[in-house]
């Protein structure tokens, strides 16, 4: 087994300046304990050029930068970002576990062949959580609590403070590797500091004072005295780090539902700048799609309006709720889905959080790969997407066929959760599935090669060709068809059709009307040809 350890060392500033643009990442921003006398817990770049250090009083700390913006320690908020990062996760391995306060562990050695060896995979695994808005370290070792001890004494991916590659460059297999990786562990745990493990401080302290301060020194001790002075945890502890007994880890399992919060460092008003911070969520939505296999087919986003503001004159939170024609989940088109949708946001006042929440989705099928080079597909946002998105949810409705002969009713408009068909769905019932933008139906293609041509676009109400049929010259290519409906609702129609072309070489669906007359009914069009 091969375990990896995402540690996010800057968590505690990561949860509020995440969501901040790069136009304001030179504002010095801090976090502090809080009480009667708040100490600096993290600070970020430009606080600590400013003369900023953890520990310091806060009071010191605005002495040096009086525009420091400051936030009060959260743990909760620590923990639902940890958890996050973790469904986030999963689309790498489903065997993810959490270790708190700021750690993700993840048993990657059935993964590497998949996203083709350590190196693509510790790419894609940083540039994720970079993607998220978080500083990360990665380490790699052969149990879990190794990983954990790497990373948190901040070596690299894939060598350790002794130099010990746990991927050298030979091309090996992973299962030899691995072995390798196995056989050379003491040495590389050898001079990792005591400190940096979850045992009792007073144990740690206790053999600091005998001169035993680093995890080689302890495991050379005689086994049954250390025991017998620091408890047969510690031993137990020692003996799961090295490999030497299992490691068990509590498997982190995603929530059903996706639901991600991002407070913002200050009040924003600014689209543009919520959009960044959007773009966030919808890393960590698609993370947790991935690795559950689904893709969302209805979200919500929530924009909580300043503190002070909503108390004050009462402004509630803007809901703005969207659905997408098909399952997706990849970032590029949710995140433009989303731009089109907050650009006709209008907002009340200044937004301090947002929350994105998957309202429903749907299984989405694998698709096969290419195999000649630069076969990937690259997302497309459908253009039904991107006009509910920039028009409404009112201007754009899926219909779908009705049994009916008169062509203005053989159609309905379907509910709003009947437009969440899948791609494969939708690819079934093609030429039965239409659309209706404002004033005009689009209307579905043949279903059988035996009906009459029927037009691409039916006008909403048959219009009058008064003197122009009988002034200008037009040429019927096709027809007469009878439709002869109706009689029994009062709306009968007594129609003959016909595929005409005007003088302007358009082609179109016209009918004359027959139920006051065969010989003198008046000439309509009634639909368009593409």
């Amino acid at each position: 087994m091969l375990w990896a350890c995402l540690i996010l060392p800057s968590l505690p500033l990561d949860v509020f300046v995440r969501a901040q643009a790069p136009a304001d990442a030179g504002t010095a921003f801090a976090v502090a304990t809080g009480g009667h006398y708040p100490r600096i817990v993290i600070a970020n770049a430009a606080a600590l050029q400013a003369g900023i250090r953890p520990q310091q009083l806060v009071s010191a700390s605005l002495a040096l930068a009086p525009d420091l913006v400051l936030r009060d320690h959260d743990p909760a908020a620590e923990a639902s970002a940890l958890a996050a990062v973790a469904g986030w996760a999963t689309q790498f391995t489903p065997a993810v576990s959490l270790a708190p306060p700021n750690a993700v562990l993840a048993e990657i050695g059935g993964s590497l062949r998949l996203f083709g060896g350590w190196p693509k995979l510790e790419a894609q695994f940083i540039g994720g959580v970079r993607e998220l808005g978080y500083a990360a370290r990665l380490s790699l070792a052969p149990t879990p609590t190794a990983a954990l001890l790497f990373a948190r004494a901040g070596n690299k991916a894939t060598t350790n403070s002794s130099g010990f590659d746990f991927f050298p460059n030979t091309g090996e297999e992973n299962a030899r590797v691995a072995r390798l990786a196995t056989g050379r562990l003491d040495e590389a745990l050898a001079p990792l500091p005591l400190a940096l493990t979850d045992a009792d401080p007073e144990v740690i302290a206790m053999l600091a004072a005998a001169g035993i301060t680093t995890f080689g020194q302890t495991c050379a001790l005689p086994r049954d005295a250390l025991a017998r002075r620091t408890g047969a945890e510690f031993v137990a502890m020692l003996d799961r780090t090295r490999g030497l007994v299992p490691d068990p880890r509590l498997p982190f399992v995603p929530p059903p539902r996706y639901t991600g919060t991002l407070a913002l460092p200050a009040p924003v008003a600014n689209l543009e700048a919520l959009a960044f911070a959007v773009n966030r969520l919808v890393h960590e939505l698609a993370g947790w799609l991935l690795g559950r296999g689904l893709g969302v087919v209805a979200m919500s986003l929530a924009l909580a309006h300043e503190r002070y503001v909503s108390v004050k004159t009462g402004v509630p939170a803007t809901a703005v709720r969207f659905a997408l024609a098909a399952p997706a989940r990849e970032p590029p088109h949710l995140i433009a889905v989303l731009r089109e949708r907050l650009a006709r946001v209008a907002l009340p006042a200044p937004v301090e959080a947002i929350t994105l929440a998957s309202e429903a989705t749907a299984p989405l099928a694998g698709r096969n790969l290419g195999l000649l080079p630069g076969d990937e597909a690259t997302a497309t946002v459908p253009l039904l997407d991107r006009l509910r998105a920039r028009l409404g949810e009112d201007a754009v409705t899926l219909v779908v066929p009705h049994a009916e002969h008169r062509p203005e009713r053989a159609w309905r408009p379907t509910a709003r959760d009947a437009c969440r068909e899948s791609e494969a769905a939708r690819d079934a019932s093609r030429g039965s599935v239409s659309a209706k933008i404002g004033a005009r139906t689009i209307a579905p293609d043949p279903v059988f090669t035996a009906l009459p041509p029927r037009p691409v676009w039916l006008l909403a109400e048959p219009e009058p060709l008064g003197h122009l049929i009988a002034t200008q010259p037009w040429v019927l290519r096709d027809g007469p068809e009878r439709i002869e409906s109706g009689w029994w609702d009062g709306a009968d129609v007594r129609r003959d059709y016909f595929v005409a072309e005007n003088p302007r070489g358009e082609t179109l669906w016209i009918y004359r009307d027959h139920r006051y007359g065969v010989d003198d009914g008046e000439w309509f069009v009634h639909g368009v040809f593409a």
